[in-house]
């Protein structure tokens, strides 16, 4: 059987083929129960997400054409267009790929981790349809183990690596209670959702969402429980506001150092913290001149972002080295279990064999034969029937010059412990 991960990515589709190959909840049930029926697949598991599509099966060495087949079909997409984007990795490769995806070494935003909660989605999707054997059920578990030194030994997941959630981790520093700060959010674009999304997660419940149309606030706050307002609002906003993170799409600034300096006095000059991601800059530079006032710009972040790779790429090089491990680990207990089937088989023949003469011996007993002939004979061709195959096989070894045949033989078949038995 060989182990075979076959999909699309980030990397090597784009987002339109993406979309056509991604596996919708309610899709993925019958994808994996026509997976499963295909002549050459004996397990199956299905990851998709937004950023990559992947299969991972137990199949026969032909069956990776198979299974492209299947997959272009399933999804209306011409074979040769899927085929162009594809990858596939078998055995020990395979192995490998899965463990760096768990650990989002192959992920958008290196380290992310996101996409281990997903990953052990697709494991109990593939459990509850009868994907799952004991070959991947082996390597999904020694997976999650992986996956758990890594983030456990290494900093992988510890250092921001976007602007929006270094924004969010520069606000945290700066608050003893971050979760009963209040944030103005300026814009409701990608990037400022993003943001609200960071927040929540960091505990923030109280956020503003200002924006030019405030339709579109609205919709943004809607989703965050929040509140919508518009820019001519903002200067009362900034009175109540902790932190305040803009980013529009405006030609002129929209916060400026006298609309700053009438909210602290309205707070106290209890302090604000303000980041400005928008190019070109929605808050005056000179905001930052002022006492009780943390103003950054999306350069400050990028220093912070680009240092946070940095510790990342470190973290991720001893990540590596632990998947490296986990892989060797793995292949060790595949080979086990490899061996176990080959010793369960080899048990079966013998006591096939022993089976067949204890028959033949009992029948002669129940003629009345002599019973010390009987157990002699019986011993003579046990003997004999269980040593034939393995005596074959030596002597065409011998006559071909398998010398590793030969060596084999002699370390498993001989005692060289001892001459009795």
């Amino acid at each position: 059987m060989t182990l075979l991960a076959l999909g699309i990515n980030h990397r090597t589709a784009n987002v339109a083929v993406r979309e056509r190959v991604a596996f919708t909840p309610a899709q993925l049930e019958s994808a994996l129960t026509e997976l499963r029926q295909l002549s050459q697949v004996h397990e199956a598991a299905v990851l998709s997400t937004c950023n990559r599509t992947e299969l991972y099966c137990v199949t026969e060495p032909s069956g990776e054409r198979i299974i492209l087949d299947w997959l272009s079909h399933f999804h209306g997409l011409a074979l040769e267009e899927l085929t162009s984007c594809a990858y596939h990795y078998l055995d020990n490769d395979a192995a490998r790929h899965l463990m760096r995806v768990a650990v989002g070494l192959d992920s958008m935003v290196l380290g992310e981790p996101q996409i281990l909660g997903q990953l052990k989605e697709a494991y109990q999707s593939a459990r509850q349809a009868s994907g799952l054997g004991g070959e991947l059920e082996l390597l999904f578990q020694h997976t999650f183990s992986v996956a758990k030194q890594v983030r456990t030994r290494t900093g992988i997941g510890q250092n921001p690596v976007s602007v929006a959630y270094a924004a969010v981790s520069l606000a945290s520093r700066i608050f003893d209670d971050f979760g009963r700060s209040r944030a103005l959010l300026v814009g409701a674009g990608e990037t400022i959702e993003l943001v609200a999304r960071h927040l929540r997660e960091a505990g923030v419940r109280n956020m503003i969402v200002a924006n030019r149309t405030r339709e579109r606030a609205e919709v943004l706050a809607g989703e965050f429980n929040a509140e919508a307002i518009s820019l001519n609002e903002i200067p009362d906003a900034l009175a109540r506001a902790d932190i305040v993170i803009s980013s529009t799409a405006a030609p002129l600034p929209i916060v400026g150092k006298g609309m700053v300096e009438r909210a602290l006095k309205k707070r106290r000059h209890r302090p604000i913290f303000m980041v400005d991601i928008a190019v070109p800059r929605d808050i005056e530079p000179e905001v930052g001149e002022l006492d009780d006032i943390f103003l950054y710009t999306v350069d400050d972040l990028n220093e912070v972002i680009q240092e946070n790779r940095r510790h990342r790429q470190a973290a991720a090089d001893q990540a590596e080295a632990l998947i490296e491990h986990g892989v060797h680990v793995w292949l060790h207990e595949r080979r086990i279990r490899s061996s176990g089937e080959l010793i369960r088989r080899y048990r079966d023949q013998a006591a096939e064999l022993r089976e067949y003469s204890e028959r033949q011996a009992l029948a002669k007993l129940a003629r009345g034969e002599n019973p010390e002939e009987v157990v002699r004979l019986l011993a003579h061709q046990l003997t004999n029937r269980l040593l034939h195959r393995p005596t074959v096989a030596l002597r065409e070894a011998s006559g071909g010059e398998r010398r590793d045949l030969l060596t084999a033989a002699e370390a498993l078949l001989l005692d060289s412990t001892s001459t009795k038995p």
